[in-house]
């Protein structure tokens, strides 16, 4: 994106597949981008970072803009439409690929993270300790073209019914103001 209004968020919750479903229907995201994320060796695949040990996350980078949508709210999306108290795993997806985790760009973007975590924390939402890692942001590397749309190409199938269908309605039922018209 060459427009300067436009921001980037990574974030990793669990299956790429479900937080690319989520995020794509906000209000002010232009983009979201599955893929991977939080690791350390060269050109990850999905091979890769789910047969060995490659430190990447299953993750999403969102181009947004702020004017439309803060990165606080997307914040609190994230916050509610995975478990962030559950270690490498999210439903029936388990491993450190399936971790959740905040990439934050700049200083602001890790005030905010860390903020958003607090007041959480504070507020008692969760009844277990939240272990999202807030880290700074390294890189991100593309998934590949079948992951991407997952969720519009195979809507009726079970993984999509079970696990992203129920977050999607989450996603409908709490933040239905920053839901784009199209996805009500």
């Amino acid at each position: 994106m060459t427009n300067q209004q436009y921001e980037i968020a990574t974030f990793a919750g669990g299956c790429f597949w479900c937080t690319e479903a989520v995020f794509k229907r906000l209000k002010g995201v232009f983009e979201v981008t599955p893929g991977y994320t939080g690791g350390t060796t060269p050109d990850p695949d999905y091979e890769k970072i789910h047969s060995d040990n490659t430190g990447y996350a299953e993750g999403i980078q969102i181009t947004f803009d702020p004017n439309i949508i803060s990165y606080e709210q997307l914040l609190d999306v994230f916050w509610a439409t995975h478990d962030p108290t559950s270690l490498n795993r999210q439903e029936y997806d388990e491993g450190t690929e399936y971790r959740s985790a905040i990439f934050y760009h700049d200083d602001q973007q890790k005030k905010d993270a860390l903020a958003s975590q607090k007041r959480l924390e504070q507020d008692g939402t969760y009844k277990k300790p939240i272990v999202t890692e807030i880290v700074p942001f390294k890189s991100f590397y593309p998934a590949e073209d079948e992951h991407k749309d997952y969720y519009e190409k195979y809507r009726y199938s079970t993984y999509c019914r079970v696990i992203i269908d129920p977050k999607i309605k989450k996603l409908m039922t709490n933040f239905k103001d920053e839901v784009k018209n199209e996805y009500k």
